[in-house]
């Protein structure tokens, strides 16, 4: 007897199922779920395929010891779904407690649709009357999702984000003040590009440093810890005066003790020394001023004074607090005074810090070297750096394996103000970030994944916001376009469908830019987002730190873009593999040099416009009129005064600065042959080839040719 279905009255909730090993009554929950799955064929039995095979496992299952605790009614269900849910189904994530709001946009039905669905599931006498309502009985959940064939995944209650904890690392409270030492000042070198900066550094460690950047140019932050006297020692910042380095020198400026103005007595105050001033300033940092360069002739001490006074600088001998030192420091002059300047601020400052417990600091700049792998520069303030230490900054980790001075010796240790380099990081940091020591390995991974995904939502919901602001601005197009349609009578708007691609044929350049150290690259993206022109635009593909990899060349090939390399290396085999794909590899280390590549890249894109170049002029000295086959015809006797007119070249007939003709010209002749050309100091015939224009004595002949010119760049980088 085939297995069938029977419903025990016209408004009854309850069915008998006939034919599965005992006859059962089922509910309405079971006979729906049993519907929506296929169980029962059009005519109200049940699928053959479904009974045959189960019908002894359900007597025999319901026997087990096992199972005994499960009704036979419970368990045929159960055997039914879960055999069918074997089927490929979308899976859907359901927990305890779940809102009646949520579980209608994981299942994709409207909340008021699932009110519905949800009252064939629940005991007589409960309602779920809003969609904030919480369903907190699993079962329920299961059978929605099976009902809407598809397979529930459940989970465990969902968190609330709001209420997790927060495990983000942070400095450690204030020390006590018993647990202080005293510590060297942390000293930043600040001024105009040219104005004598590394060359003051370069006296103060007895090594040229010039000599080793390029054009004279410090490129990238260098952290130097230099001995003063037998006891005393100070940390110098030399960050670049450059105008490309703007953001680096800020962040030199808030990891500083004390600032070191170096401006030129010949030059005075510049755009980059103003800048300086107001980085410093920012910082809360008190500022010596360091005179350079009074050794020149054209050097003037009081100009300078006076120059600073003007930015609220007002120096000692003006009846300010700001201590000034006049100096030379290309011979030295006066750059002890300066030092005991430094050491006196410091002193008044009473620079201290605590040498125990985890280490706090900041990321000076950070690079990617071939040999040593990922590396770091840092400030400590605070404790003492060890090898093995676990470091976060942003979101890199490093397990610290090898520290280095600025010679490059090892050191075991690094307390506070002191400069070091860091080897063991898994990613490069970014320069400007805050150390911090953590407990373990695993508290830094936990840090740097909490940041990570705080970074991800803080995105989307930057993200949300653009979107956001899209759909307002296409509503309002909407609106517009609909009361446009009502007032004309028209009650339906149909518009074209878009296009989802536009061929974009728009000449650009686009580039991915290699740098030595994150701060270069850094000042180097600030440079090229400078340029702002929409005839040709630039594109940054990619950036980072490192020698050429061969990711950079896939992407490269990829996008049509040019490699620009920023004191780094290309390996052979890339170089190689580059050249069979048509890759540009550009290599510079002079930030000049670089914008100057992209300037001529940009200008060698741009449209072209039609430029006239003048050839020759002449005079009308005479008219003649001449018959020509029954035609009457204007000649002009003509003297050439500059240049030559060429016959095969347009002309120009100018009368009191307004231009009658432009065109070509019909016959040139001299005296009575026909002629090519007609140089200056030479008198001619000429018949344009409007022959009907008249010309008149003082009138001016003006041969020109028109030519293609490309427009120029318009781009001020700042230099």
């Amino acid at each position: 007897m085939a297995a069938s279905l029977m419903r025990l009255g016209p408004r009854s909730r309850r069915f008998h199922l006939i034919g599965l090993t005992n006859d059962k009554i089922i509910n309405l929950q079971d006979f729906l779920v049993f519907i929506n799955l296929g169980v029962f064929s059009s005519n109200g039995r049940i699928r053959k395929e479904l009974v045959t095979q189960p019908a002894t496992n359900f007597h025999s299952s319901c026997q087990s010891q096992a199972k005994a605790k499960k009704s036979q009614e419970d368990w045929r269900r159960e055997f039914l779904l879960k055999k069918l849910d074997k089927l490929k189904r979308e899976k859907v994530e359901v927990w305890r407690n779940m809102s009646v709001h949520e579980l209608a946009t994981k299942i994709q039905k409207k909340p008021k649709e699932l009110l519905e669905i949800l009252h064939n599931f629940i005991p007589e006498g409960h309602f779920y009357r809003s969609k904030d309502d919480l369903i907190n009985d699993p079962k329920i959940l299961v059978d929605v999702v099976r009902f809407m064939k598809m397979s529930p995944m459940i989970l465990p209650s969902k968190e609330d984000d709001s209420k997790k904890e927060d495990q983000d690392a942070y400095p450690r409270p204030a020390a006590d003040p018993k647990d202080l030492v005293k510590r060297p000042p942390i000293v930043t070198i600040m001024g105009h590009v040219d104005h004598g900066k590394t060359t003051l550094l370069d006296y103060l460690r007895s090594a040229n440093v010039v000599s080793g950047e390029f054009g004279g140019i410090t490129q990238h932050i260098g952290a130097f810890s230099v001995k003063v006297g037998n006891d005393d020692s100070v940390t110098f910042i030399d960050t670049p005066g450059h105008a490309a380095f703007t953001s680096m020198r800020s962040r030199g400026a808030h990891a500083t003790d004390i600032v070191v103005l170096v401006v030129a007595a010949d030059d005075g105050v510049m755009e980059q020394t103003v800048e300086s001033i107001r980085m410093a300033q920012e910082a809360a940092a008190p500022i010596i001023v360091a005179i350079n360069k009074i050794d020149k002739p054209e050097a003037n001490i009081k100009r300078t004074e006076e120059m600073l006074a003007q930015h609220q600088l007002y120096t000692e001998s003006m009846g300010g607090d700001v201590q000034a030192v006049p100096i030379s420091a290309l011979n030295g002059t006066n750059v002890d005074t300066l030092v005991e300047a430094i050491l006196l601020q410091s002193e008044i400052m009473q620079l201290k810090g605590d040498p125990s417990g985890l280490v706090e600091g900041v990321i000076v700049e950070s690079k990617q070297d071939s040999n040593k792998g990922k590396l770091a520069t840092a400030i400590i303030h605070r404790g003492t750096l060890r090898k093995g230490a676990f470091l976060v900054a942003g979101t890199a980790f490093a397990k610290v394996r090898l520290m280095f001075d600025e010679s490059g010796k090892q050191i075991t240790q690094a307390p506070p103000s002191t400069p070091v380099e860091m080897m063991g990081w898994r990613d490069v940091p970014a320069a400007g970030e805050v150390l911090l020591e953590v407990e373990s390995e695993k508290r830094a991974q936990q840090v740097i994944t909490f940041r990570k995904s705080r970074e991800d939502i803080n995105k989307a919901v930057e993200d949300q916001k653009v979107v956001s602001e899209k759909m307002k601005e296409h509503r309002k197009v909407y609106i517009a376009k609909r009361r446009a349609a009502y007032e004309r009578g028209v009650h339906r708007i149909v518009e074209k469908r878009e296009k989802m691609y536009v061929d974009d044929n728009t000449p650009r350049v686009k580039v991915i830019i290699k740098g030595d150290v994150d701060g270069s690259v850094e000042a180097i993206l600030d440079v090229l987002e400078t340029y702002d022109s929409t005839d040709v635009p630039l594109s940054i593909v990619h950036y980072g730190v490192g020698d050429t990899s061969q990711g950079d060349l896939d992407m490269a090939s990829l996008f049509g873009a040019i490699i620009y390399c920023f004191n780094v290396k290309t390996p052979a085999q890339i170089k190689s593999e580059a050249k069979k794909k048509g890759v540009e590899i550009r290599h510079l280390n002079v930030i000049y040099h670089l914008v100057d590549d992209v300037k001529r890249e940009l200008s060698s894109k741009m449209p072209t416009t039609e430029e006239e170049e003048i050839l020759g002029e002449a005079d009308v000295i005479q008219q003649f009129d001449v018959t020509e086959k029954r035609k009457k015809m204007v000649v002009a006797g003509l003297r050439i005064t500059k240049g030559e007119i060429i016959k095969s070249e347009n002309v120009k007939l100018v009368r009191n600065n307004e231009v009658l003709y432009s065109g070509p010209i019909y016959s040139l002749r001299h005296l009575k042959n026909e002629v090519n050309s007609m140089k200056n100091g030479q008198e001619c015939g000429l018949m344009l080839q409007d022959s009907t224009i008249p010309v008149k004595l003082g009138d001016v002949i003006i041969c020109f040719k028109t030519k293609l010119v490309q427009r120029p760049v318009d781009w001020d980088p700042g230099f």
